[in-house]
């Protein structure tokens, strides 16, 4: 047995032996992340081939840059290379835990625009195992450091060094050809980076990554008018007439925009503990003068809210790196919502209780063509007033008021919620009901802060109807993206009495509530399959705005004969038939999986899958291309940027102006005198 052990000790002392030994730590890591972190959806004998032989490659040729090098540098060398690439697989796993993604140069590019108030949604995302994909470096140095493994100090022959690289390129080739035959077009249809990582591994969806990033941006400076033919084309074929009987129903009210952070539909009519969590949210979404839509989609990629906001206000899709918010909001040309509103005599304003540069907001806004931005620099601050990601609900929805009533009517205000954002912390003073028993602390106390949400527009609300505003108003609510990740799946199953949670569920679970709510308004629970992308041709069509010859990628959600395929911008889908799920299709009435379509199924999905396809393609190309500059409305104005200002001096001047030359403002129609002392909150931190 010793003789064993030192022979063992030998042969990991030479070069080869501590290469190889280093090479076999990384693979055993990696796979035990892939199967343990990831929720790759490995289909069949091929896909699971593949996942495990994948870091093969990539990890021999970076660690093979050790090997051109000689004695303690060399084993120095392979040490650091390891600790980036664990570093790097260590932080995915973190990112993937929340967002079911994989972490790009694009979004890394843009994350100190996100990166306010972090720390406590980092610290609630770690396990303890995470750190195990750094055990293989702590062994090599411990192995080293005690001298259970000497430093080879012989030259290693160079051409032993390029044996490695060349083996390295040559698996890899195998690995892609391999990867390419079992998934056609893997490296240029995908909208799905699990399918990269699953075939190609983690170090070449990295590359892979960052030629697209670079690609991207060359595709901006090489684009010119004639890049929107295809888009054109693609817009007059599917473009659906907006359904007359509600067309201007709405014209010249005002446009109130309540965006519910993190609000899933299954929280309408939801009880726990006794009560039911939204009431006011429930008694709103059933009002006969309320339209309500049961079958809405959130629709959002790696920038979630960011992704939610524009296509709501854009009708373009997120992209497939990072958020558009970010890495265009402040250069590109857009044709959005406040924009087109301004012209036709509205005053536009966004209010969000956090600091103006989350999301690059301070900058995209001013692209979309908003008048008025209220971030956190207009809101007093005071102990326990924030959340982490902004002011509570109840304080933000108060403050927002003061500046609400001075706005020349009619306006088009949209309202950010923040405290049902994960990790869901609320202290106890604001709590009114339990946390949930699944026994998962990133879900339980999902109610708690959804309820409190709830309270604080119950309160807004009824200030609304005390000034009489609700009489004049177009409300608007909609949850931007989902609560909890399908990587809940035990949590989610007890949580909506399931046996199981599947891939299926996970995509019905994708809804979020979207509700119209007007004084005569012609209501009722609509379930005509839509998303995020059609919240724009929808409300332009009941104020009356012109909307035939805009870039949009929605279609009105009252429309007839429209389109009822729901784009996610992996590039699965979901529509009343059919459900793809990765590359599982299931029919979307039963929740089964079709194990063995017919011919009549294979053309259908196949009619679908296209058409999505065609769809985030066109919308990205839009985007990355900057292509709106090529393009402009009949009537519409590009916002003169230059003239907007979110310093809170000059948007103070200007509102104030503005509110004495209108007369039109709810302080002007209450003999100039403010209505805050109507509003009413029992938040705890103002008493």
């Amino acid at each position: 047995m010793k003789q064993v052990s030192q022979k063992i000790q030998a042969g990991l002392s030479t070069r080869w032996g501590f290469f190889l030994f280093a090479v076999g730590l990384f693979w055993l890591k990696t796979i035990y992340a892939y199967q343990t972190k990831f929720n790759l959806g490995v289909k069949g004998g091929m896909q699971a081939f593949l996942m495990t032989i994948n870091p093969i490659p990539t990890t021999l040729l970076l660690f093979g840059i050790a090997l051109f090098m000689n004695g303690r540098k060399s084993y120095i060398t392979l040490i650091v290379v390891d600790l980036i690439t664990s570093a790097w697989l260590f932080a995915n796993i973190l990112y993937y835990r929340e967002f079911s993604d994989f972490l790009t140069f694009t979004l890394m590019k843009g994350s100190s625009s996100v990166s306010n108030n972090l720390g406590k949604s980092i610290a609630g995302i770690i396990e303890y195992s995470d750190f195990l994909v750094f055990a293989d470096v702590v062994i090599l140095i411990i192995l080293l450091a005690t001298k259970l493994i000497k430093i080879d100090r012989s030259i290693f022959m160079k051409r032993n060094a390029f044996a490695i690289t060349g083996l390295s390129v040559v698996l890899f080739g195998a690995n892609l050809g391999m990867a390419e035959a079992d998934r056609s077009g893997l490296l240029t249809r995908t909208f799905d980076n699990n399918y990269i990582v699953k075939y190609l591994g983690m170090n070449a969806y990295t590359v892979y990554d960052g030629v697209k990033t670079t690609k991207n941006n060359a595709i901006k400076a090489n684009a010119d008018s004639s890049s929107m033919s295809s888009v054109l084309k693609y817009l007059k074929e599917n473009r659906v007439s907006p359904n007359v009987e509600y067309t201007g129903v709405a014209k010249g009210k005002n446009v109130f925009v309540i965006h519910l952070e993190s609000f899933q539909q299954f929280l309408i009519d939801y009880k726990w503990d006794g009560q039911e969590v939204t009431p006011n949210i429930n008694k709103l979404y059933h009002e006969s003068d309320t339209l309500s839509f049961d079958n809405f989609f959130n629709q959002v990629g790696q920038g979630k809210t960011a992704d939610a906001e524009l296509m709501l206000e854009n009708s373009l899709f997120g992209l497939q790196e990072g958020a558009a918010m970010v890495t265009q909001g402040t250069t590109n040309t857009f044709q959005a919502a406040p924009a087109i509103l301004d012209q036709q005599g509205y005053t536009t304003a966004s209010f969000h209780g956090d600091v103006p540069s989350f999301w690059n907001r301070d900058n995209t806004y001013k692209s979309w063509g908003y008048d008025y931005f209220f971030s956190s620099q207009y809101f007093k601050e005071g102990k326990g007033y924030n959340v982490g990601y902004g002011l509570k609900d109840k304080i933000f929805m108060q403050d927002s008021a003061q500046y609400v009533e001075q706005l020349p009517q009619p306006f088009y205000a949209k309202l950010i919620t923040v405290t049902n954002h994960y990790p869901y912390l609320l202290d106890k003073q604001n709590q009114s009901i339990a946390k949930t028993d699944t026994g998962d602390d990133t879900v339980d106390g999902y109610v708690q802060t959804a309820k409190y949400l709830d309270q604080a527009l119950g309160e807004f609300m009824t200030w609304m109807e005390k000034t009489g505003l609700d009489k004049n108003s177009m409300v608007v609510l909609y949850g931007d993206h989902y609560g909890i990740s399908g990587n809940h799946k035990k949590a989610v199953a007890k949580l909506l009495g399931q046996d199981k949670f599947t891939d299926f569920d996970n995509a019905q679970f994708q809804r979020v509530p979207f509700m119209i709510h007007m004084p005569g308004l012609k209501g009722g629970v609509n379930h005509t399959y839509g998303g995020e992308i059609d919240v724009l041709p929808t409300l332009l069509n009941l104020l009356g705005v012109k909307n035939d010859d805009t870039i949009q990628f929605g279609s009105d959600l009252l429309a007839a004969n429209r389109n009822q395929t729901v784009a996610f911008r992996n590039g699965d889908f979901v529509a009343p038939d059919y459900t793809k799920v990765g590359s599982t299709y299931y029919d979307t009435k039963t929740g089964k999986a079709l194990t063995k379509l017919t011919t009549k199924q294979k053309q259908r999905v196949l009619v679908l899958s296209e058409h999505i396809t065609e769809e985030l393609s066109l919308s990205d190309k839009v985007i990355s291309g900057d292509l709106l500059r090529f393009y402009t409305p009949v009537g519409f104005e590009d916002p003169d940027k230059s003239q907007i200002s979110y310093k809170v001096t000059d948007a103070k001047a200007q509102l104030k102006a503005a509110n004495k030359k209108s007369k039109t403002s709810v302080i002007q129609q209450n003999g100039g005198k403010s209505t805050m002392n109507l509003y009413q909150t029992d938040a705890p931190e103002l008493k």
